[in-house]
């Protein structure tokens, strides 16, 4: 499973959610890295969210692999509501009590007009679960969004919705999960080796 590349609002520190933003220059650099330590690997398929910035970063490694993108708009991520194109210090500073249930992890808490944790939760594990089973046995490429790599990591440690992040996500980081028989585990987590610079904007 692969985050996205960097984009501009990345590095500003600006939400995205389901808001359609592209790759910067950094970001198609990073894609341009993941084709290249990719190439030596064999994958059934490819999925990927249909959101311009990761559609941008699959499809170089796509091409190397000669892989078909399979889009699968539930690996978009978690939809941020009234919380979208502010950076993280504008909604502190601007909703406070909504940026305190956010922070507090709040499960039930939807943005006003976004998506609550626990359906994100269910409906990111449901995605892929979903296309683990579709490919038992098989290695598959899944290219998506910091909130579903948390979510599939979570369900993989048995770790609460409501507990701190302790894991990095960095953009265009490598991670390895093994699905089968109901369990997930992982077996390698961020890595970027590849890249001359990875960048972790997500909230703690």
């Amino acid at each position: 499973m692969v985050r996205h590349g960097e984009t501009a609002w990345n590095a500003e520190g600006r939400v995205q959610g389901q808001t359609d933003v592209p790759l910067s220059e950094v970001g198609e650099a990073q894609a341009r890295a993941l084709r290249a330590v990719l190439a030596g690997e064999r994958f059934a398929a490819l999925y990927a969210s249909d959101l311009a910035r990761v559609r941008q970063t699959a499809a170089p490694a796509a091409a190397r692999l000669g892989l078909p993108v399979r889009l699968e708009p539930r690996l978009r991520e978690r939809h941020y509501g009234k919380f979208e194109t502010l950076t993280y210090a504008e909604a502190r500073a601007r909703l406070p009590r909504d940026f305190a249930r956010f922070k507090a992890r709040d499960p039930d808490y939807d943005f006003g007009s976004g998506e609550r944790l626990r359906d994100f939760y269910e409906r990111a594990v449901a995605c892929v679960a979903a296309i683990a089973a579709r490919h038992a046995g098989e290695a598959v490429l899944v290219f998506t969004h910091g909130g579903v790599l948390e979510m599939a990591h979570r369900r993989a440690h048995g770790t609460g919705l409501s507990a701190p992040r302790d894991f990095e996500i960095p953009n265009a980081a490598l991670n390895w999960i093994e699905i089968g028989g109901g369990a997930w585990r992982v077996t390698s987590w961020a890595q970027v080796a590849h890249l001359e610079r990875a960048l972790d904007d997500l909230p703690d």
